[in-house]
């Protein structure tokens, strides 16, 4: 079995600063991505010039989601306004958005055969309402393509676009996805673009737009957070009524990003489950390489089951 520690999607950024992380324990690496079934995926999305968070981000998970024909589909280009700490999606000036790419979009989904798809972007500051239209046309190509396919959305905070969280949620996704991704102490650091308590609003914004809807959010662990502030990051997203909560480990992309503080332990991420379990999470991944979207169409099936179960006690 071959194992490799994941390239820079970006090499142009890495230089020889002073910036290293700790070596990666056994429990991080991974199998390299060699199945048919990834370069299949691969080839469609170049093809319908479609861009994917699994490449741009190095998703560590890329080579078993490929193979399964599961993706996250990233739109609305491949550069972003903002240039997070963690983040190994390229900053710049993006490019106008492309209107063919929500019927683009579709047909990927129509063609992979999915039963859930999950839809990011890159943040897109320069655009009046976000992007928020243009996540509520491609919800709506999919419907109108996949009818049966299940869809999660993970969207910016788009800060100071008012009325854009009500345009994407009254395109009625399945899952409303915004990633808190650390503590509000960390934020000045890893998140510079970013506000706490924006972020944390637009979940809560969502559940007074529609109830229905389920909402999420995700932490990386290892940034330098402690325990209690995870705890509290918890307690603060239960306040908003989150229903489901995942939580992984940072992972470094290149020396000009923030290093990791720690690896956190298999077991120390089971105890991070436990915890959200208590505080009244429908649904927790906590582990080492859990990501938003990982494993995600399964995980919506336990939501609902979970939903379903919680109604009948």
């Amino acid at each position: 079995m071959t194992l490799i520690d994941l390239k820079p999607r970006h090499p142009e950024k890495v230089h020889k600063p002073d910036n290293p992380s700790p070596p990666r324990p056994d429990w991080i690496r991974v199998k390299a991505p060699t199945s048919p079934e990834y370069h299949e995926t691969h080839d469609l999305m170049r093809g319908l010039k479609l861009h994917t968070v699994c490449e741009e981000a190095a998703c560590p998970n890329i080579g078993e989601c490929w193979k399964q024909k599961q993706a996250t589909f990233m739109i609305m280009g491949a550069v972003c306004t903002r240039a997070c700490a963690f983040c190994n999606v390229a900053t710049g000036r993006p490019d106008a958005l492309d209107p063919d790419e929500p019927e683009h979009l579709a047909e990927a989904v129509r063609h992979m055969g999915l039963h859930h798809v999950v839809i990011t972007s890159v943040d897109r500051d320069d655009l009046k309402d976000g992007g928020a239209a243009h996540f509520a046309r491609t919800i709506s190509r999919i419907r109108e393509t996949s009818p049966r396919c299940s869809i999660e959305v993970l969207t910016p905070d788009f800060m100071k676009k008012d009325g854009a969280v009500e345009i994407v949620a009254a395109a009625k996704p399945d899952v409303f996805n915004h990633n808190l991704e650390t503590a509000p102490r960390l934020y000045p650091a890893i998140r510079p673009g970013a506000r706490y308590f924006t972020s944390l609003n637009v979940l809560k914004r969502v559940k007074e737009i529609d109830a229905s809807l389920f909402t999420k959010s995700g932490l990386m662990a290892g940034l330098g957070e402690t325990k209690e502030e995870i705890a509290q990051v918890m307690d603060d997203l239960r306040a908003a009524n989150v229903d489901f909560l995942t939580i992984g480990q940072y992972l470094q992309p290149t020396l000009k990003h923030a290093a990791v503080d720690r690896y956190i332990a298999p077991e120390e991420f089971e105890s991070y489950a436990s915890m959200a379990k208590a505080k009244g999470f429908l649904m927790v991944s906590s582990s080492p390489l859990t990501r938003s979207s990982h494993h995600a169409g399964e995980d919506f099936l336990k939501l609902k089951a979970a939903r379903e179960g919680r109604k009948n006690k």
